[in-house]
């Protein structure tokens, strides 16, 4: 705990067995919770996450990464967490970051706060493909120009959020793939929450999970659409569920799962 709160971690997983002991390890004492969601995998991601003593909830099918991170902020929430921090089990991110991201949180600073691989000029030091640098850089400026925000990454899978942000962002009407990432942080700017940025060292080495390039290219073209969606609607020449106040908030389970 810090100040009071409830810390949990939440993690993602699918197909995480490679890398996932050597995440949970790092994890620093002040988590009190420690939450994975399983999306099918077909490894032993389950029983090791179970034998690490991770609280872990399985789906019965593979229903995608947005819809996985949508689970992890339930249980988080169900279970009474006042700040979640979402990881990947991929250790991609260090998890020494966590104690530095929380404070920023628990102290009322920031009701979200984003792991940047940019800040500092890891993402090529930790081994990212120039490609994909170069895309990161022009989709941050690109979503950065359209929805007014300053941040130095927009891509990043290590984000800390107050209790507050998830429970008011219209989170359910989110795509269950992976533009989830950034239609969330566009409801974050688009509702007028703030962001704080810690920099963060990565690693890109072969055990490590990575999108591949038609799927990467299909989350490019999202985030254009994500982005010109959140100006129109900014302008009143239209209307999406994502950015509206009366969109579905996180609900109860709408899928069967097998809990531990």
């Amino acid at each position: 705990m810090l100040n009071g709160k409830i810390i949990a971690v939440v993690l993602p997983a699918y197909n995480a067995e490679k890398t996932l002991e050597a995440t949970v390890r790092e994890l620093p004492d002040i988590v009190d919770l420690r939450i994975l969601v399983d999306d099918f995998s077909s490894d032993r991601t389950v029983s090791l996450a179970r034998d690490l003593g991770v609280s872990t909830h399985v789906h019965t099918e593979n229903y995608g990464y947005g819809r996985n991170q949508m689970t992890c902020y339930r249980e988080a929430l169900a279970a009474g967490a006042d700040v979640v921090i979402m990881l990947h089990p991929d250790y991609q991110y260090t998890p020494k970051l966590i104690p530095a991201m929380v404070s920023m949180i628990a102290n009322g600073l920031h009701p979200c706060v984003l792991g940047s691989r940019i800040l500092g000029g890891y993402a090529l030091k930790g081994g990212m493909p120039l490609w994909r640098y170069v895309s990161n850089r022009f989709l941050t400026l690109f979503s950065n120009i359209f929805t007014g925000a300053k941040l130095s990454e927009f891509h990043t899978g290590y984000r800390a959020f107050s209790r507050e942000i998830l429970q008011r962002l219209p989170l359910e009407v989110n795509s269950d793939d992976f533009i989830f990432d950034n239609q969330m942080l566009a409801q974050i700017v688009f509702f007028g929450y703030r962001m704080g940025e810690v920099s963060c060292p990565t690693r890109y080495f072969p055990g490590a999970s990575s999108i591949s390039f038609a799927r990467s290219v299909k989350y490019g073209f999202g985030v254009l659409a994500t982005s010109i969606q959140f100006r129109l609607q900014k302008w009143g020449l239209a209307n999406f569920r994502i950015f509206s106040a009366e969109g579905h908030k996180l609900l109860p389970d709408y899928y069967v799962m097998v809990k531990e």
